[in-house]
């Protein structure tokens, strides 16, 4: 009924295309049966911006490729979203790259002026609630698949409370950022992670502020110096708002977020952050050459946003109506 009165319709954005997390919910066959209905009602479809990956499963794979065979339009957020599709079969030569979304949020909304700063550093540390839901686990390996995953889980908190650590040895500030409601749940085993370590003191350095939007987000991201983040959108968010960003990877889209901005090198695997110190000191040591850099490269992906809704909205609108 609604998708009747409804001329064009948009996917936009995120890491839609996965089979990660099962077909159902907001999975490869939710996205099918919208697409579907669109096109049934004469509607435009437009997929802009979208990310993939993993996409495992035969069922996946043949509903996210017959879901974007059916738009009028599609475009990646990168080039990585681009190869996991060819991967599975589907071509995408002459489909089109552009950044994330989030690239051209209103410079008003990003501009969460902090002009409270006290003597301190302030790094921002992201944490997330990671249970490997990225990695396909075969029936038969689940239990010990699980287990590794604990393990690796264990062992990132572990690298992050070192870290914690070292920052209040060396009198900063830690402001503890998430990005889901399910990463609540992980700052609470991080902080009593450090509280059973001996050597580390000044809990009071540590600072825990509810996140329930983007704009709290933003603002407390707009309150660092530094960011080290896990999720994909505190660290976009992060570059955004112009912070030295760290990421610790755990999906493709990261690193090809941090090569596009052209900070490769301070990207590490999440199950390898042995150099994650020698990393953080490395970036606060060009901190000014680097926000110069990010700035640039804000710029340049804001204008090809519009560029993309300037094509979108003029061109391929006014095309596809008038077939």
């Amino acid at each position: 009924m609604r998708l009747r009165r409804t001329d064009v319709f948009i996917i936009a954005g995120t890491g839609l295309l996965t089979d990660a997390y099962g077909l159902a919910g907001w999975g490869p066959y939710n996205l099918f049966k919208w697409s579907l209905m669109a096109k049934i009602c004469r509607c435009k479809l437009f997929f802009v911006s979208v990310g993939a990956g993993p996409i495992n499963s035969a069922a996946g794979k043949w509903l996210v490729k017959s879901a974007l065979s059916l738009a009028d339009f599609r475009s990646y957020r990168d080039n990585s979203t681009a190869q996991c599709l060819n991967g599975i079969g589907f071509r995408t030569d002459n489909d089109r790259v552009y950044p994330d979304l989030a690239f051209s949020l209103p410079m008003a909304v990003v501009s969460h002026a902090h002009t409270e700063r006290g003597q301190r550093t302030v790094v921002g540390l992201g944490l997330m609630a990671y249970s490997g839901q990225y990695k396909r686990i075969p029936s038969d390996e689940q239990n010990s698949i699980l287990e590794q995953s604990n393990a690796s889980y264990l062992a990132y908190l572990e690298s992050l409370a070192n870290l914690a650590g070292w920052l209040l040895a060396r009198e900063n500030d830690v402001r503890l950022l998430i990005g889901d409601l399910a990463d609540v749940s992980t700052t609470q085993e991080f902080k009593c992670l450090l509280r059973k370590r001996p050597s580390v003191s000044g809990e009071a350095h540590i600072i825990d502020e509810p996140i329930r939007s983007v704009d709290d987000l933003l603002s407390q991201i707009a309150a660092t110096d530094i960011v080290v983040a896990t999720r994909f959108h505190n660290v976009l968010l992060a570059l955004l708002c112009e912070k030295p960003v760290i990421s610790i990877s755990f999906h493709h889209k990261c690193l090809s977020l941090m090569s596009a901005m052209g900070l490769s090198s301070y990207c590490l695997d999440i199950n390898d952050l042995k150099r994650l110190i020698e990393k953080l000191c490395d970036m606060e040591r060009n901190a000014d050459s680097i926000k110069a850099s990010i700035r640039e490269k804000v710029g340049e992906f804001r204008e090809a946003l519009d560029e993309q809704y300037r094509l979108i909205f003029n061109d391929t609108w006014r095309r596809a109506s008038n077939q």
